[in-house]
């Protein structure tokens, strides 16, 4: 009788580690968010043109390209479903956009000396951690 119940107590125990293991994979994950480095450019922009020259090519391999992958957009055409803190007047613009929400942005561009500076100014004061290279 001993062992029949030593057996029960067993086999219990097993289905409730395995009820614990499908409730934890079936529990919803939390939404990762949408982080991305908005550039508001135009045709014939001289300064857009010395980004693309200078930074396009590397901004993809950075841990801010990882965290915040470019996206673009003409300022003449209509412009992305993001909630601007103020409208863009200069071109180019970087805006860091997380969750569909402005958290900071650079007017303008210093050159590369200067851009990674305050590129990295505005993820610290956004609070958002930069993915490293795996």
């Amino acid at each position: 009788m001993m062992e029949v119940i030593v057996s029960s107590i067993k086999g219990a125990d097993h289905v409730i580690k395995s009820l614990a293991v499908i409730c934890a994979a079936l529990a919803p994950l939390p939404a990762l968010s949408d982080t991305y480095l908005l550039m508001a450019e135009e045709d014939g922009c001289y300064w857009c043109a010395k980004w693309n020259e200078e930074i396009a090519h590397i901004y993809p391999k950075t841990a801010e390209g990882r965290t915040a992958p470019l996206r673009r957009y003409d300022v003449h055409d209509q412009p992305p479903d993001v909630t601007f803190v103020r409208r863009v007047h200069y071109t180019p613009t970087f805006i860091l956009v997380e969750d569909a929400q402005e958290v900071g942005r650079i007017e303008g561009y210093p050159g590369q000396d200067f851009f990674w500076g305050l590129l990295g100014e505005l993820f610290k004061r956004a609070e958002i951690p930069l993915v490293e290279a795996s």
